[in-house]
């Protein structure tokens, strides 16, 4: 089985914090597939399902987050979570504006 990858810059405002650590974790469970990520491209890698271990990465603005995932509906969460990453966690001014 293939090793899936990806890596993205983390532009929110407070980096890999609160609210946008709770939107990663959020969609990673939703998507079910096993992915991990971390601060450095040789890890150490944690669980993007976890919310304490996301958090504890504390990776800044303007920082890369790696990101990868092996098995089925890898590569598929390891794009959508880049995505989530690109449209700023879905936060705006501060504010989730998906779950309300």
């Amino acid at each position: 089985m293939s090793v899936h990858k990806a890596e993205v810059v983390v532009t929110h405002a407070v980096g890999l914090h609160a609210r946008p650590s709770v939107a990663l974790t959020k969609l990673a469970k939703k998507l079910g597939a096993p992915v991990e990520v971390a601060a450095t491209p040789d890890g150490p890698w944690i669980s993007a399902a976890s919310i304490v271990k996301v958090m504890a990465l504390k990776v800044p603005q303007d920082a890369t987050l790696y990101l990868r995932g092996e098995g089925e509906g890898a590569q598929a969460a390891i794009a959508e979570l880049v995505d989530l990453v690109e449209r700023d966690f879905d936060l705006e001014g501060g504010e989730d504006v998906v779950d309300h």
